[in-house]
């Protein structure tokens, strides 16, 4: 049983407003990924800090459990959050995010018994692309917060580590598009030319 965290906690600085609800081939790009995702979801929940700008999703909005811990603190609360064992967790403003990888990932989590299963680009992990066993993450992330420490990665050698590498995150996504973050309005309007281009081709991969 997966939940789906989307991760819509960001300030969106260089995009000068929301990114997660700005519109990106006629629906918010939050509204994109949710469909993206949603058939291997059995959950699919919110974290966000503004949750009267996403009630129009119709799903649980979950505010930080610890506020002020940027990325760890939003993955914390998504972990926490969750009613299943297994939880995906993404970002807001991947347009491209793969549920084919995340599937993947989760195969693979259950066959190797680890507690993060995470793809690793040619640019470094990809924890908002990842997949976790919720009761054993946890507390590791509760000590390295206690601790002071802010680093997304920083609790991951308490854990069992499984990495995918970059010859097989190949296989289910062949474009090299999931971990792609629109940051900007540039990057945005570039994201959806694309998007346009593989239309015929690109189904949630």
């Amino acid at each position: 049983m997966l939940t789906v965290a989307i991760q819509a906690g960001g300030e969106s600085r260089r995009m000068g407003q929301n990114k997660a609800l700005l519109p990106f081939l006629g629906q918010p790009l939050i509204v994109r990924v949710i469909e993206r995702l949603k058939p291997i979801a059995d959950e699919i929940l919110i974290t966000t800090n503004r949750p009267e700008a996403f009630q129009f999703l119709g799903l649980p909005l979950i505010p930080d459990a610890q506020p002020g811990r940027g990325a760890l603190g939003g993955l914390y609360t998504a972990l926490n959050a969750a009613s299943h064992p297994l939880v995906a967790v993404v970002a807001c403003d991947m347009p491209f995010v793969s549920r084919l990888l995340l599937s993947a990932l989760q195969e693979a989590l259950l066959a190797t018994h680890a507690d993060v299963a995470l793809p690793v680009s040619a640019d470094g992990a990809e924890p908002f692309h990842a997949v976790y066993r919720r009761l054993t993450c946890l507390s590791p992330i509760q000590q390295v917060m206690r601790s002071g420490k802010w680093r997304v990665d920083s609790w991951f050698d308490q854990v069992q580590l499984y990495s995918m590498r970059s010859v097989e995150i190949r296989q289910y996504d062949p474009e090299g598009l999931c971990f792609w973050n629109v940051n900007t309005p540039e990057e945005l309007k570039a994201a959806q030319q694309l998007a346009e281009r593989l239309k015929d081709k690109d189904r949630g991969h």
